[in-house]
């Protein structure tokens, strides 16, 4: 029972994350930034969140990371006025690869393919 309530938790905070990020004006954050996910902890002290950034420089991916770090005091005083919880918790950012690492794979197999198809060609 207890598990369900921290899923919708963590659901409600990557919601509200997701819309205060698109929403701050700094430019040091990259417009293509994504909550991936959210981890309270049981307590509601803390709270990991995965931060996905598409982005093809890794200096401005670590930038935005950093940015949303420096305004987590920000953030979580605005996530306060969006979600009614009795404690906020504490955020900490940290840079999610799982997309870029997925796009980089789909592009190896598809390179793969198109070799195996040419080489297939040159062999009838």
């Amino acid at each position: 029972m207890a598990f369900t309530r921290f899923d919708r938790i963590n659901e409600e905070l990557k919601k509200a994350l997701s819309e205060v990020i698109r929403d701050m004006k700094d430019p040091r954050i990259s417009p293509l930034t994504s909550v991936m996910r959210a981890e309270a902890t049981n307590d509601l002290k803390q709270c990991r969140v995965m931060i996905s950034v598409y982005d093809k420089d890794d200096e401005a991916r670590k930038q935005t990371v950093a940015q949303l770090n420096r305004a987590e005091g920000f953030i979580a005083r605005e996530i306060g006025r969006k979600i009614d919880l009795r404690h906020i918790p504490t955020f900490e950012f940290r840079l999610d690869d799982s997309i870029e690492y997925s796009v980089r794979i789909s592009e190896i197999l598809n390179r793969l393919e198109s070799e195996r198809k040419e080489n297939g060609k040159d062999n009838e």
